[in-house]
């Protein structure tokens, strides 16, 4: 845990739940008062043998107080109170960090607004039993996106074929923040490293997943636009994508570098 960040019901050990083992489903959060209760609610009813941890970057709308008093009802939900804003890839890293100190076997990445749906996360875990990675997939036979308006999907669309394009990387949907990983994986991809933001976090691990070999499969999923709250996506965001990518298509070409290959779904 780095300095400054605070988290309730901690939890011990316990024995493996299922085949994959323990399940935490780490919640970034930042002004999500309208949906943190909600989504919350909807991981518990599908997947009850998973634990959560609520990422919150200090959030002014009162996200970090609900969540808190989400956790006193819940031994299965945790909070991790962080200093400020901080941005979505240093929120995971916290996270995947706090659950490898609490001895979890896999690690879930899930938007607080309801765009990823948590009645789809078993999918996800079924599939990782055959998977070091798994991402849910917008851009395979069965993902679909639900109520974007135009220039997002164009953008997010166009976005995937650039990375796919630059990188080599055989996987439709790189930038998909809706993903479960088992710890032994992330230790492989050196998490703690990662600097990049946003949708680029998501680009830098599917990359690293990639060069590493490990088995990275992609499960359809439904996309569907918050219904409230304002979205973080900015064109700062985009830009560190467009740079950071670049970049590593470049790196990736210089003599003695090799492509490596990335499983998908059948």
């Amino acid at each position: 845990m780095r300095s400054g960040e605070t988290v309730t019901n901690p939890t011990p050990h316990d024995e493996a739940r299922d085949e994959v083992g323990r399940v935490l489903v780490v919640i970034p959060t930042y002004n999500e008062a309208e949906n943190i209760e909600e989504i919350t609610a909807r991981i518990r009813r599908a997947t009850p043998e998973a634990e959560i941890l609520i990422a919150d970057d200090a959030s002014p709308d009162g996200t970090g107080a609900l969540a808190d008093a989400l956790a006193a009802a819940d031994p299965k939900i945790h909070v991790m109170h962080r200093p400020g804003k901080q941005g979505l890839g240093a929120a995971y890293v916290a996270g995947f960090t706090w659950a490898r100190e609490h001895g979890y076997d896999v690690v879930v990445e899930m938007d607080a607004d309801g765009s990823h749906a948590p009645e789809q996360l078993p999918r996800l875990l079924d599939a990782l039993r055959h998977a070091d990675v798994v991402l849910g997939s917008r851009y395979i036979p069965g993902g679909r996106v639900v109520d974007w308006p135009w220039h997002r999907a164009l953008l997010s669309q166009g976005g995937n074929l650039y990375v796919r394009l630059a990188l080599g990387m055989p996987v439709r949907d790189a930038t998909g923040g809706f993903r479960a990983y088992r710890m032994p994986a992330l230790d492989k991809l050196d998490f703690e490293s990662v600097s990049s933001q946003g949708y680029c976090f998501q680009v830098d691990l599917a990359w690293r997943a990639c060069r590493q070999g490990l088995r990275v499969v992609e499960v359809p999923i439904t996309f569907t636009e918050r219904r409230r709250g304002a979205s973080k996506m900015s064109p700062a965001i985009v830009r560190e994508a467009l740079w950071r990518v670049t970049v590593w298509a470049a790196q990736a070409r210089r003599p003695g570098r090799r492509r490596t290959r990335a499983g998908r779904w059948p």
